[in-house]
């Protein structure tokens, strides 16, 4: 690689890898590629134009990807949240009664709020206030998390009224594809095979055409209908704000949470994915405002094109797994979103099942932070018990993190350890139990 191109990527010819980088992105996409799928259909719900809401999503992916890759250099893949996409369709417009166009000025107006609490580094200056434990615990945590939906999508894990959780059917279908699969994935990892989880996605994804789905008796991998597709047009959603309601209390409780659960979610994944590298072996994160950046650029780019909030990605793991620590890898996610844009038929085509070991892999990868808590000390691991426990059990990171962060904060002051406490963590307990009785 040529010094102009390892200089603006942050590549070291000494310490990384050209093959590694991009086999590194091209399996983060892979399993975080369902966005572009998912997203139309929530947003279906608004009666929004299927084919504009799939090019906003692929074009915010890139646009946050790009500044991932280009100004921080790390290995992040961003596009549009889940859970976000959620808040915006069934909380502020079916269940509060606005208009999309009211959800994406709030979205704007968060973004732009963001760039302002990024550059003045108050968003650094949060994530350096969590103590270390808690910062183990979070990587745990979103290692179970993303283990939790893969299994979810193949069916291995399925609802129950019961026990709300239950094993699903794994002799057949989907659930049985994506045990096959990860056998396949774990024996290629245990081998140390070079892009082993995206090779055994692949894997995975090619027997799909031949194992049956029961309700349907037809394969779960269907070869697409077409190979090609042009971009649908961003006219109908592109920039759509309504300013009437801009200064309403619902518009400041509606940026608000937006800002709230945006900022922990993609905190918690920074985090998470940088544990156990050389990404995150020092306290604080180096390059972690340029990461930042990339999110609320993303999050106003986003916004004008006529989706919800953008963020940071967990499954950013699976690249930072295989190996991705550049912002090449990034780039290549990247790429692959720009690609998505005409082939779309071809990469909707690789089912959830396929990407479901793969993700289960990762979360194993993320569970050796656990070790270094210290378990027998009750005030350090009682927060750091609920923060892992709860971000998988309430469907949330940014749930973990506020809930691991009051009990830190409780625990220490009834043990008489209350000195032992910063001024910040005292004031983000408080701020984080507000948040839960009224928001």
């Amino acid at each position: 690689m040529s010094p102009f191109f390892a200089k603006l990527f942050g590549f070291d010819v000494n310490k990384h890898n050209v093959r590694t980088e991009i086999v590194a992105g091209i399996t983060t996409f892979l399993t975080m590629a369902y966005i572009l799928a998912v997203n139309p259909g929530i947003f279906s719900a608004l009666d929004m134009p299927g084919g504009a809401v799939f090019t906003a999503t692929a074009l915010a992916a890139i646009v946050g990807t790009l500044v991932m890759a280009l100004y921080a250099k790390k290995p992040f893949g961003l596009a549009p949240g889940m859970g976000l996409n959620a808040f915006f369709v069934f909380t502020v417009c079916l269940g509060m009664g606005y208009s999309w166009q009211f959800a994406l000025t709030a979205v704007l107006i968060e973004g732009v709020i963001f760039i302002i609490l990024t550059v003045t580094k108050v968003r650094s200056w949060l994530l350096n206030a969590i103590p270390g434990t808690l910062k183990k615990a979070i990587g745990a945590g979103i290692g179970l998390f993303i283990a939790f939906i893969g299994l979810q999508n193949a069916g291995i894990i399925v609802n129950n009224d019961a026990t709300l959780v239950s094993l699903g059917d794994i002799t057949h279908g989907t659930a049985l594809l994506a045990l096959i699969g990860l056998a396949i994935t774990a024996a290629l990892v245990m081998a140390k095979v070079k892009g082993g989880i995206l090779i055994g996605m692949l894997a995975t994804a090619v027997l799909g055409l031949v194992i049956k789905d029961p309700a349907t008796g037809a394969a779960i991998t269907t070869l697409p209908s077409a190979v090609v597709s042009m971009p649908h047009s961003l006219a109908p959603i592109f920039c759509k704000f309504e300013w009437t309601q801009v200064l309403s209390l619902d518009m400041v409780v509606v940026v608000f949470t937006f800002l709230f659960i945006d900022m922990f979610d993609t905190m918690g994944t920074l985090i998470g994915v940088c544990q156990g590298t050389e990404l995150g072996e020092k306290e604080n994160i180096d390059g972690i405002e340029k990461m930042f950046l990339a999110d609320s650029v993303a999050t106003v780019a986003g916004a004008c094109f006529g989706t919800s909030t953008t963020t940071t990605y967990v499954e950013s793991a699976s690249g930072v797994g295989e190996g991705g620590r550049t912002g090449l890898t990034a780039f290549s996610i990247a790429c692959c979103f720009m690609v998505a844009l005409f082939f779309s038929p071809i990469f909707l085509a690789i089912p959830g099942a396929a990407t479901a070991p793969a993700l289960v892999i990762v979360g194993v990868m993320m569970m050796h932070s656990i070790k270094v808590i210290h378990w027998e000390d009750y005030c350090r691991s009682i927060p750091a018990f609920l923060t892992i426990i709860l971000m998988p059990l309430a469907y949330s990171i940014s749930d973990g993190i506020l809930i691991g962060v009051i009990a830190y904060v409780v625990t220490h002051a009834i043990s008489g350890k209350a000195k032992n406490i910063s001024i910040t963590m005292w004031i983000l307990a408080v701020l984080f139990v507000l948040r839960y009785i009224f928001i």
